[in-house]
C-alpha cells in the first residue's frame, strides 16, 4: 500500500556561502551578468517558484550577499562554519526549514542558468509521487541541480561532513530518487572560473 502523498509546504534553500576559491579574489556570487549578480538570479528564480519560504544561507563576505539580496523577501540563515566546506552550507539551510514544511527544494547560488520551471517540475513530482520522493531533475539523460529533498532525509542530510554535498546521499537512497526530465541545460551549468563566467 502506498504511503500518503506529501501535501503541505515545501521551502526552497539557496547556498550562496562559499568562497569561490576557483575565482581568485573575486566572490563568484557577487558577479555581474547583464546587471545582475549570480546569487540574485538563484534567489529570484527560488522566489518565483512554488516554494513558501525562500532561505538564503550565507558565509563568505555574508553582508555583501545581504545586501546584494535587500530587496528580496527572502530569510538568511549566516553559516559560520563555512571554511569548512559545501555541507556545512546544506546543514545550515536544511536545519532552518520551518518544522511544518514537508520538504526542501536546495539551489545552489552559482548555477544562474537554472529556471523556475524546473524548480516546479520537482515541486509538482514531489507533491504527485510517493514511492520515489527525492526529486532530482535530468537533461539529456544526465542529472544536475537542484533537488528537493523530503522532510525524512533531512536528518541523513545533518550528518554529511566536509567539503561535498549530498552526492552521496543520492546514490545511498537511489531507488527512491524520482528522475524528472526537463528542457533546461541550466540543472548542469555551474561558475567555478572566471572563463565559466565569460
Amino acid at each position: 500500500m502506498n504511503s500518503p502523498v506529501p501535501a503541505g509546504k515545501v521551502a526552497a534553500v539557496v547556498l550562496a556561502g562559499g568562497a569561490s576559491k576557483r575565482m581568485g579574489a573575486a566572490n563568484k556570487l557577487l558577479a555581474e551578468v547583464n546587471g545582475v549578480t549570480l546569487v540574485y538570479r538563484a534567489v529570484q528564480t527560488a522566489m518565483q517558484s512554488g516554494a513558501s519560504e525562500v532561505i538564503v544561507v550565507t558565509g563568505h563576505e555574508a553582508d555583501l550577499v545581504r545586501e546584494a539580496l535587500s530587496d528580496l523577501d527572502v530569510r538568511f540563515v549566516d553559516n559560520p562554519h563555512y571554511t569548512e566546506g559545501l555541507s556545512t552550507s546544506l546543514k545550515a539551510g536544511v536545519g532552518a526549514v520551518s518544522e511544518n514544511f514537508v520538504g526542501a527544494v536546495v539551489l545552489l547560488g552559482d548555477m544562474p542558468r537554472v529556471t523556475t520551471k524546473t524548480v516546479n517540475a520537482l515541486i509538482d513530482q514531489f507533491h504527485s509521487n510517493t514511492d520515489k520522493p527525492i526529486c532530482q531533475p535530468t537533461f539529456d539523460g544526465w542529472p544536475g541541480n537542484p533537488i528537493l529533498w523530503p522532510r525524512r532525509f533531512f536528518s541523513d542530510i545533518l550528518d554529511i561532513q566536509g567539503d561535498i554535498g549530498a552526492k552521496r546521499l543520492i546514490e545511498r537512497f537511489s531507488e527512491q530518487v524520482s528522475k524528472v526530465d526537463v528542457d533546461d541545460a541550466g540543472i548542469h551549468f555551474d561558475i567555478d572560473t572566471p572563463d565559466d563566467l565569460k
